[in-house]
């Protein structure tokens, strides 16, 4: 009995953040599953349960998109401002409050405000997280953010497998059933995530000779972090290629069967889960993730090339092409959040952290909210438009490499930490 124990302790020990860390992957997973619940089925809702037309789902959907796009500079602000695990227990109420009450209504006007209402907390959700990444887990908070992200993925599968076991019933209830699912997930981590202690507020301390950076006076005024930060939206479309774009391109330019779309989410997954963590390392400081933009590019050229060439050939050639696309848009996706957890965290001073990561939340809103239009355009210009996306994605990474060299290159000052870090300790 003593083995297993000492080797669970050896485990649990190894994730950073403590106990209150561990606490909130619990929360992320449980959330997760949640969501798993019902994101899938959204759009099948209002449709069977609440009677709206096509038309109107995507009105809906697009306008409470762009309003969730506000959530994200919302919560940095206010997470400057009150206890963070306040304001997360906030947003997980206001979730839950959100989806219950589309419960109330078919009107179409009450059921998107409703959602846009709820878009706002939901999109503030991965801001608050990664706040509480720097803060509990410190220097590894690249590692915390990738086991957290292994969660998170762990959670919309066992989410999904649920969904789709409700909705073999074949009845329109199952809808209400896997909605009202989803509100009890936000009830439970609430409960959860009161039971977290504060995480120690943002310091750092300069070590002799390090060149103190000037008072920030915002995001919105710093010109390298609002390039960062556009330059990051841009990077953040492998999220719609993969999600977006590449079933409707199995549909409609190549020969693959249509059952090969959910597989290739099954490839997504299992690779995120099996390498996000490994591979967290090769970005663990500033100037580390800088550098991963390099591999990035590849990638990104690789994912596109073979999504072009998909559609030149029969079945056996188009299913090979896209799981090679597939995967090198997956191991994008890793470095990249690999890169811009550190990156976006690191840019950030201390004493703003909050806004700064807010503001910065607005590169993956946006990107959600005008990401399928641009794939969708790209779709629609043919295969020869993918290798030219590709080129842009690469020109977007070289535009960040050089517009954060001059802060990275600066003489790094000590990670955030719990206590005071002297020059003695270092």
């Amino acid at each position: 009995m003593s083995r297993p124990s000492a080797w669970h302790r050896t485990a649990l020990d190894r994730i950073p953040g403590g106990r209150d860390g561990r606490r909130m992957l619990v929360v992320s997973i449980i959330d997760k599953t949640g969501t798993g619940l019902w994101a899938g089925c959204t759009a099948l809702y209002f449709t069977y349960v609440s009677g709206l037309s096509l038309a109107q789902v995507g009105l809906l959907m697009t306008v409470s998109g762009g309003v969730g796009i506000a959530g994200a500079p919302l919560a940095g602000l206010l997470a400057d401002r009150f206890p963070l695990v306040r304001v997360i227990v906030a947003t997980q109420l206001m979730r839950g409050a959100g989806l219950l009450a589309l419960l109330t209504t078919d009107h179409f006007l009450l059921l998107t405000l409703y959602s846009a209402l709820g878009a706002l907390p939901d999109r503030a959700g991965s801001v608050l997280i990664k706040l509480y990444a720097a803060r509990q887990a410190g220097p590894d908070r690249v590692r915390y953010q990738a086991i957290q992200r292994t969660t998170v993925n762990l959670g919309w599968s066992l989410g999904g497998v649920g969904a789709a076991a409700a909705l073999a019933s074949g009845s329109d209830r199952a809808y209400t059933y896997l909605l009202a699912g989803n509100v009890v997930s936000y009830l439970i981590v609430a409960v959860l995530t009161l039971r977290c202690a504060e995480p120690p507020a943002p310091t750092r301390v300069a070590a002799a000779g390090d060149t103190p950076r000037p008072k920030p006076t915002g995001p919105w005024r710093d010109r390298a972090f609002l390039g960062y930060t556009a330059t990051d939206g841009v990077l953040f479309l492998h999220d719609t290629i993969l999600q977006v774009a590449v079933p409707l391109w199995i549909v409609h330019a190549t020969a693959a069967p249509v059952g090969l779309a959910p597989l290739l989410l099954v490839l997504n997954t299992v690779l995120v889960v099996l390498f996000q963590v490994p591979l967290a390392r090769f970005g663990a400081t500033t100037r580390a993730a800088r550098r991963l933009l390099v591999p990035l590019s590849g990638l990104f050229v690789t994912g596109t090339l073979a999504l072009a060439a998909s559609a030149t050939g029969g079945s056996a050639f188009a299913i090979t092409a896209l799981a090679v696309a597939v995967a090198a848009l997956t191991f994008a996706e890793i470095i990249h959040t690999t890169s811009s957890w550190e990156l976006s965290v690191a840019l950030s001073p201390a004493d703003a952290q909050g806004a700064y990561l807010g503001f910065h939340g607005l590169a993956q809103s946006t990107q959600r909210f005008a990401g399928p239009l641009l794939v969708t355009g790209v779709m629609t210009a043919g295969p020869l438009a993918w290798p030219l996306l590709g080129l842009a994605l690469v020109a977007a990474g070289a535009a960040q490499h050089r517009l954060i060299r001059h802060r990275v290159e600066q003489p790094t000052p000590p990670p955030l930490s719990v206590t005071t870090v002297t020059v003695s300790e270092r």
